[in-house]
């Protein structure tokens, strides 16, 4: 009763606001298309969008069907994608979602030996997703969830890569540096820089400034690693980062890492993968090297 071409057509005029646009990008004409949807509301028995004027509006069964098809088509279009690498020899692609911004440097390191040994498997690293990192692992996105903060589901297997502590990185110049440790309250009258995410899920903020009560003077929102430490080296801000990342950065710029609070907040690195995808070799094969690189372990008790 439903097919995967009426998934399509609701796609499409969602995606482009129109009968016409949507008619032309899946290379059909209006009265096939429009004959296509009526036949399925004569089957299904109600209407999936109504019209006013030039506008269409989605009724509450087509709101439905769209989002069936947001997940099911996405499905389809990666069989599809895989079926012909398999068919012109090649493995397939391993796609990497990346919700941990620092995590992209770690990433390259496992990404080099990773395409040596698997040279009929390209590599795709995303970081934008159009329903988070765990909605792009559910609708075939991704197949690998790099993250910090694994959100549990059914279906869904975290692996466990590395651990790492979470420190404040400042200028070598400033009077924080000499500190053993910072308290909360310190930040005060500081910039703080961080990566362009939401505050409720940076850690300075959500295990160690917001219990405090505390904000900084200035939140200041860089997208690359380099330009962020650079900034912190001018004395323009503090940035709170990996302890492994910020070591690198110890040996080429004036900075310093300091712990965050007298116990310091410590993290993990997960790798989140469909459990239904588990026995995929090249798949399984990244997690194994991706664990057995993961130099900058960091012991919990730090």
């Amino acid at each position: 009763m439903i097919e995967r071409s009426h998934l399509a057509i609701l796609r499409e005029v969602h995606r482009l606001g129109s009968l016409t646009a949507a008619a032309e990008a899946l290379y059909l004409s209006q009265s096939a298309l429009s004959h296509s949807m009526k036949k399925l509301e004569q089957q299904i028995g109600t209407p999936v969008w109504s019209k006013s004027g030039r506008s269409l509006h989605f009724t509450q069964a087509g709101f439905y069907l769209l989002r069936l098809a947001e997940r099911v088509l996405p499905q389809f279009e990666h069989a599809e994608v895989q079926m012909q690498q398999f068919a012109s020899g090649q493995r397939g692609t391993l796609r990497i979602g990346m919700e941990c911004h620092p995590c992209y440097q770690w990433l390259l390191k496992v990404v080099h030996p990773y395409l040596q040994g698997w040279p009929d498997v390209d590599v795709d690293v995303k970081q934008k997703f159009q329903f988070g990192g765990l909605g792009a692992l559910f609708g075939y996105e991704i197949d690998v969830l790099v993250t910090p903060d694994p959100l549990l589901r059914p279906g869904i297997r975290y692996i466990p890569v590395f651990d790492y502590e979470q420190v404040l990185v400042v200028s070598a110049q400033s009077p924080l540096a000499h500190e053993e440790y910072i308290a909360p309250d310190m930040l005060l009258d500081k910039t703080l820089i961080t990566y362009p995410v939401e505050q409720s899920r940076l850690d300075v903020y959500s295990q160690f400034l917001t219990p405090a009560k505390c904000s900084p003077r200035k939140h200041k929102l860089i997208e690359t690693t380099d330009i962020m430490l650079q900034m912190v080296a001018a004395g323009r801000g503090v940035a709170a980062l990996p302890k492994w990342l910020a070591k690198e950065y110890e040996e080429k710029m004036p900075i310093v890492a300091v712990r965050l609070g007298e116990r310091g907040i410590h993290k993990h690195i997960h790798l989140g993968i469909r459990e239904t995808d588990l026995d995929i070799d090249y798949l399984s094969a990244f997690i194994r090297l991706a664990d057995s690189l993961s130099e900058h372990k960091e012991p919990t008790g730090l």
